[in-house]
């Protein structure tokens, strides 16, 4: 069974999330795992620094760090449920999370393919790809 288990969440869209959360939810309660959510907050483009106040980062971390708190919170599994914000590139931070908490499954929700992730790939896609545990996409 899973016990460490990782879902990523987009505070942008926290609908996206849900299905991901509730599945992850299961699985936890189901064999007495732990829940960790994780949002990556991109970095602030460097031709961008200079129209954003100097603590731009530190406003949006901290403003990141209590949202998937309470999301955590919500989730009803008490301290079995943890959150964590990165900040980076997203697949890449979500591989590095999942390695340093040494995560059994990845649980991540995915946009309905378009034509451009044909070509470029999506995040879920690079996840899928790339990991080294076992990763669970759920769709709508």
């Amino acid at each position: 069974m899973y016990k460490k288990i990782l879902v990523p969440v987009d505070l942008s869209d926290p609908e996206l999330a849900k299905p991901a959360m509730a599945t992850a939810l299961e699985w936890a309660k189901v064999s007495g795992g732990s829940v960790r959510l994780l949002n990556v907050l991109p970095m602030t483009p460097v031709m961008l620094a200079e129209y954003v106040p100097p603590d731009f980062d530190v406003q949006q971390r901290k403003s990141a760090e209590e949202a998937v708190q309470i999301v955590a919170a919500e989730t009803g599994l008490g301290d079995r449920a943890t959150a964590v914000v990165r900040q980076g590139g997203i697949y890449h931070e979500i591989l590095e999370e999942a390695k340093t908490m040494g995560c059994d499954l990845i649980v991540m929700s995915s946009h309905r393919p378009a034509m451009r992730t044909y070509f470029l790939g999506s995040n879920a896609g690079h996840v899928v790809r790339y990991a080294t545990c076992s990763v669970l996409v759920v769709r709508r």
